[in-house]
């Protein structure tokens, strides 16, 4: 899924398949431009933040170009600039924080909603990668949460990533959480429209992720359930914002999401 070919100093090309909606599917593009990145850091630096910008929509007919750019090179930290590009021009912008990983004090004050476990739920994942299990809103409990439109949901990647003691695969899990984390935001801001607050589908609203960022707290194992929250904090100008909160079944936080997005109602003409 996140296989890059090296096509000269720092930059790497990659592919995409054409999804149920047409074009590519933005998490992949940011988990490639998270994995590109990583290939320019040195051994033992993790990602632990990726921002990203989407600024056109992408052709899944055309290979994506990664460049990369090494902005900084600490004792403890690296930065790296990604820019995605196909034949249009760019069509996404992310810069990545890499970090030495620290022995410190481990603190836990977000809590995993109280939910009913994946078995019995129905899938409902638009590509067989991964399984999508939706929790019922009647059926989440536990600690409340800010915002409108709560989304919770049991999901899990579909292969085995790999011995987490491993660098590379520890960098590979995160790349499989910033595809899986580009699902469910934007369906928390449509379910805390007015106009769209009892519908699950999208098919009456135009849709567009604008940016997209993820803050990588523990070590984690896609390959295993998590549970996936995400609520609508804010809704102006056309422009909703969701925050998110991932867990391990163990009720580990183990990162933290924020989308910003576009959300336009299709009129009749």
């Amino acid at each position: 899924m996140f296989e890059l070919s090296p096509h000269g100093s720092d930059v790497f090309v990659g592919t995409g398949p054409r999804y149920p909606w047409g074009g590519l599917y933005g998490g992949q593009i940011v988990a490639q431009a998270l994995h590109a990145a990583s290939s320019s850091v040195e051994p033992g630096l993790e990602p632990h933040s990726i921002r990203a910008y989407f600024i056109r929509r992408g052709d899944d007919g055309q290979p994506v170009r990664y460049e990369v750019e090494r902005i900084r090179d600490g004792r403890t930290f690296a930065t790296r600039r990604v820019v995605a590009r196909q034949a249009l021009g760019a069509i996404l912008n992310a810069e990545s924080s890499f970090h030495t990983p620290e022995t410190a004090v481990d603190i836990n004050p977000i809590k995993m909603p109280e939910i009913p476990g994946p078995d019995g739920l129905e899938n409902s994942s638009f590509t067989t990668t991964f399984d999508r299990m939706l929790v019922r809103a009647e059926d989440v409990g536990g600690p409340q949460r800010d915002g409108a439109g709560r989304v919770v949901a049991w999901m899990r990647v579909n292969s085995d990533l790999g011995d987490p003691s491993d660098a590379e695969a520890r960098v590979l899990q995160r790349c499989w959480l910033a595809y899986l984390s580009d699902d469910l935001p934007i369906a928390s801001i449509v379910r805390a429209h007015p106009m769209e607050a009892d519908v699950d589908e999208l098919d009456s609203v135009f849709c567009a992720s604008l940016d997209h960022t993820i803050w990588f707290h523990r070590p984690l194992r896609v390959d295993q359930w998590h549970v996936h929250e995400y609520s609508c904090h804010h809704f102006a100008g056309g422009r909703g914002l969701s925050m998110g909160h991932i867990f391990s079944a163990d009720g580990e936080h183990v990162a933290t999401v924020a989308q910003e997005a576009l959300i336009r109602e299709l009129r009749p003409e």
